[in-house]
């Protein structure tokens, strides 16, 4: 049985599915990529209790720290890496019988969690990923937790080197599949760090389209 954790009096969801999840992501990530999915269902909580919002806490949890299953060997495939990995989470909660609605509401967390202006406009759980998950990486939203709050969740879950981790998983997208990362911020990624990359430029796009005007 695992730990029960704790962070400023709040505890995680510890359900039989909320269990596994866990335990699938520390099989499928680094401890850097592990830690920051974990920080990013902390960081979504902090907030969505800041914002006194009413959330259901362990679809939040669930599509938290399954939302980077598109950056993996095991679950990158030939979409967006944020569709790759809300396909293999749909099917992972689906095969342990859970819920189609909250599978969707999963999905969808984890689909638009990269889309900012999108995802804070839909439903509490869908917002409070991309929240979360953009505090971890860009520290937006940060005034809204208090230091001690991050200080406790830092501790519990270290950065351990998670950006250089962060940049290199994005860049191994950019490699990978290029075409996927026009018109995002993955393509910034593939022109500073990866070599020859090249991919359609949105203005020569709109110009070749096939008509007049």
């Amino acid at each position: 049985m695992r730990q029960r954790v704790i962070v400023g009096e709040v505890s995680a969801p510890d359900s039989e599915i909320a269990t596994k999840a866990a335990l699938f992501v520390e099989r499928v990530h680094s401890r850097a990529m592990m830690h920051h999915v974990h920080r990013t269902w902390w960081f979504a909580e902090f907030l969505g209790r800041k914002r006194g919002l009413k959330y259901d806490r362990e679809v939040v949890y669930l599509a938290s720290l399954l939302h980077d299953l598109g950056l993996t060997d095991e679950f990158s495939a030939d979409q967006r890496f944020e569709v790759d990995g809300a396909d293999a989470a749909s099917r992972l909660l689906l095969a342990h019988d859970y819920p189609e609605a909250k599978t969707q509401l999963v999905w969808d967390a984890i689909a638009l969690h990269s889309a900012g202006g999108l995802a804070d406009r839909k439903q509490p759980e869908i917002a409070l990923v991309y929240m979360g998950a953009h505090l971890d990486v860009f520290g937006l939203f940060l005034d809204e937790v208090t230091p001690s709050l991050i200080d406790d969740t830092l501790a519990l879950y270290p950065r351990v080197g998670f950006k250089a981790a962060f940049t290199e998983a994005l860049a191994e997208v950019a490699r990978r599949k290029p075409h996927t990362t026009v018109g995002t911020g993955i393509a910034d990624i593939g022109r500073r760090h990866v070599h020859g990359f090249e991919i359609p430029n949105v203005c020569d796009l709109i110009n070749d389209a096939p008509f007049e005007s």
